[in-house]
């Protein structure tokens, strides 16, 4: 991570928008850390001249006035936006402690547009990354990755309260409310299909990287207060908005749930390999010299630890049975199969004196 901007060098990193890689690299990092890039940050989008600037600016309404995929995203926090103005009241978090009022949509800041803005819990500045994908989704865009949707979030977070006073007195001039001291509520906030193809990107349905997250979440929370949610938007329909006024328009009312069930984060330990099968190890048997050296016939039995001695072979030892009526001899570096315990051949009878 680089001085001036460690968050958003590190949303950059190739490793973070890698499906295959960003698990292992979240695993390395630390709340703490996090919480210290984000003062960094805050320092560094201090420094930028803001000349009076507004933030909270109109959105194009040509490209907002039908259906635009590539702008799904965008589109959704204008909905979002317009359906909390008309019913007066915010989101509620579902965690039970308090709501997500959004106040301005697509507001334009220096280091980017941040989705959803407005106010969280205690008046705190509250903002919201959204990750948007239909129902009919097959895959997650190219180096999409939750850890990078995390990171991005908090840059732009930072580069908000950085500008904090003149975002307050845009808050002020657009719904009469003011904005706390408390640091900010940060959130990425994706549509259930996005969340369920990032789980399929790994084993466990995600269990690992889900792991690492919420424990990034819970150490963030506890070095600087920022509190970092994971959150999901279950809309009805495809993609859940229409436009029937030339802008975007939820068809239902939106609700925000965790982005996964409470035991997603428990990693199964993995069983144990199941041990291959391999060729039997032999085992020599050594000679019993107790016994003595035996001549080798086809008619005598032998058993395991006989020396015996053949005519051809030479002196061996028996290891064993070998089959019915055979026996495994070792003589010297190799194994014979011999026979044993056949019948003496008949010898034959005397021939009848001539009377």
């Amino acid at each position: 991570m680089s001085q001036q901007h460690p968050l958003f060098d590190l949303a950059a990193d190739p490793r973070v928008r890698r499906a295959s890689d960003f698990r292992a690299l979240a695993a390395s990092l630390k709340g703490a850390e996090l919480g210290l890039a984000f003062e960094q940050e805050v320092r560094s989008a201090a420094g930028a001249p803001e000349s009076g600037r507004k933030h909270f600016v109109a959105y194009n309404r040509r490209l907002a006035a039908e259906r635009r995929p590539a702008r799904d995203g965008e589109h959704l926090s204008l909905a979002l936006l317009e359906y909390c103005r008309r019913s007066g009241h915010g989101m509620a978090l579902p965690d039970g402690k308090g709501s997500f009022d959004p106040v301005a949509a697509q507001v334009a800041l220096p280091a980017g547009r941040i989705d959803l803005l407005g106010l969280g819990p205690g008046e705190q500045l509250a903002l919201a990354r959204i990750r948007y994908l239909p129902p009919g989704a097959a895959r997650a865009g190219t180096g999409d990755t939750p850890l990078e949707a995390a990171l991005e979030a908090l840059a732009r977070a930072a580069a908000a309260s950085a500008c904090r006073e003149a975002l307050a007195d845009e808050i002020a001039e657009a719904c009469g409310r003011s904005v706390g001291d408390a640091p900010p509520l940060v959130a990425v906030l994706g549509s259930p299909r996005y969340w369920d193809l990032c789980r399929r990107r790994e084993a466990q349905k995600g269990a690992a990287w889900i792991h690492e997250l919420e424990r990034l979440a819970r150490e963030l929370e506890e070095a600087s207060g920022i509190r970092l949610l994971f959150l999901a938007c279950p809309l009805e329909g495809d993609p859940g908005w229409s436009y029937p006024e030339g802008a975007p328009v939820l068809d239902s009312a939106p609700r925000l749930v965790p982005a996964w069930e409470a035991s997603a984060g428990r990693v199964r330990p993995k069983a144990p390999p199941r041990p291959k099968p391999g060729a039997p190890v032999e085992v020599r048997v050594e000679a019993d010299l107790a016994r003595p050296i035996r001549g080798y016939a086809a008619s005598e039995r032998y058993a395991a630890g006989d020396r015996i001695s053949h005519p051809k072979l030479g002196l061996g030892v028996v290891q064993g049975q070998a089959g019915a009526g055979k026996i495994s001899v070792l003589f010297e570096d190799r194994k014979v199969v011999l026979v044993h315990g056949r019948p003496a051949p008949a010898m034959p009878s005397p021939s009848a004196p001539v009377g």
